[in-house]
């Protein structure tokens, strides 16, 4: 069940690769300010595709390599920091909660 790369209006591309499952790719060209704090309404975990100085911060938290899988609960705020070269993530969205 493999999608095309599609546009999002957002700082990557994204394509569902399974059932609640994406790869998320961010340029090497995209602009640290683009990289800004959100929050999303499902539990997801992180998992990086390739060796990169990228990293992740969650809300209250210091900054934190992307070498091993990272959990964001529900409406938690994080933000990527941009590192060297494109970074490219797998995404696993589970179910919304009420």
């Amino acid at each position: 069940m493999e999608h095309l790369l599609r546009r999002t209006g957002k700082p990557y591309t994204e394509r569902e690769i399974a059932k609640n499952v994406y790869e998320r790719q961010f340029s090497r060209k995209v602009k640290p300010e683009q990289l800004k704090w959100h929050m999303d309404d499902e539990d997801r975990l992180i998992i990086n595709k390739h060796a990169t100085n990228w990293k992740i911060q969650l809300e209250n938290q210091l900054p934190v390599s992307l070498d091993k899988p990272i959990f964001i609960e529900r409406h938690q705020w994080h933000r990527l920091i941009k590192g060297e070269g494109s970074l490219i993530l797998k995404i696993k969205k589970h179910a919304k909660r009420a």
